[in-house]
């Protein structure tokens, strides 16, 4: 027969999990409105200063930006995974890191060096323990990253990258979509995906040169020069691109502890029923055993 004491210890230390749990839950849930917050302003602000870049790349002027330009062989690549400082998140960080070993791989089979930078005391340590050589770490982000931080980092990988001393930069991080999807991905940040740089204007052939001019936008001025406003925003446009990995793996971590906590709230719930039950069933057997007793005893005087 089950222990009455023991059942009721039990119950009432689930019942404080519960309640951590359940406290844990709306915390993650007010963190995540204030996450997702500044992560729906930054989208628009990324987007649009990409778009500007692109256009510029196209504007038909002669001038270009080393970040514009990839490099003829990838010999080292840079990678930066962006993990969580705290568990109880589910499956997130493990997540993101599977993601970045599956593409540290990758690296290894075409580049020869580079630099792996870790963001998260959860990574960090996945890493070490996975025997992972890490060369930069980074634990001061939390729910609410400060963008200062995030350009020192990225001026840091655009010095390396215009210097040769890297020829690729990957950022893991988990790419939030929408509230019921993030997904973990490892993207490429430098060179500039997707910007063509057009073809100067000395070309020798001229069919090539026509469908360049096609392409070209003719509905900018640039003041004091096309040369200086690019060296100004191509570098700006990588930052801000840089902090919305920050901002979308901040709310997709907070989704991931919301529901954490949610199923481990819910969970708790159900033990305690079935323990309460098991109670009640104990508590009947003892009580029916004392009442036959007494009734023995009775008998027994009688």
């Amino acid at each position: 027969m089950a222990n009455i004491r023991q059942l009721d210890k039990r119950r009432k230390s689930v019942r404080n999990i519960r309640k951590i749990t359940r406290t844990m839950e709306l915390i993650a849930t007010a963190r995540f409105k204030k996450a997702m917050d500044r992560a729906a302003a930054a989208t628009d602000y990324t987007k649009r200063i990409t778009q500007i870049v692109q256009d510029l790349a196209k504007s038909g002027t002669d001038v270009s930006h080393p970040l514009l330009q990839a490099h003829d062989e990838v010999k080292a690549v840079d990678m930066l995974v962006l993990t969580a400082n705290r568990g109880l998140c589910g499956g997130y960080n493990g997540s993101v890191v599977r993601v970045a070993v599956q593409r540290r791989n990758e690296i290894k089979e075409q580049a020869e060096a580079g630099q792996t930078s870790v963001s998260g005391k959860r990574g960090i340590a996945a890493f070490r323990f996975a025997g992972v050589p890490v060369e930069k770490t980074y634990s001061e982000f939390e729910d609410q990253p400060s963008f200062d931080a995030v350009a020192r980092i990225a001026d840091e990988l655009i010095t390396r990258y215009i210097t040769g001393e890297v020829d690729r930069v990957d950022v893991a991080y988990t790419k939030f979509v929408s509230s019921s999807k993030q997904i973990p991905v490892v993207e490429t940040l430098l060179p500039f995906a997707g910007i063509e740089v057009p073809a100067s204007s000395t070309a020798s052939n001229s069919s090539d040169k026509t469908n360049t001019e096609k392409k070209l936008r003719d509905d900018y001025e640039f003041l004091p020069s096309a040369a200086g406003i690019l060296e100004e925003v191509v570098p700006a446009s990588f930052r801000a691109r840089l902090f919305k990995c920050f901002l979308d793996a901040a709310v997709s971590e907070q989704i991931a502890r919301m529901v954490a906590m949610k199923s481990a709230t819910e969970n708790a719930g159900d033990l305690i029923k079935s323990l309460s039950r098991t109670f009640n069933r104990a508590r009947q057997s003892k009580i029916t055993q004392e009442i036959m007793e007494i009734i023995g005893g009775v008998e027994a005087l009688g």
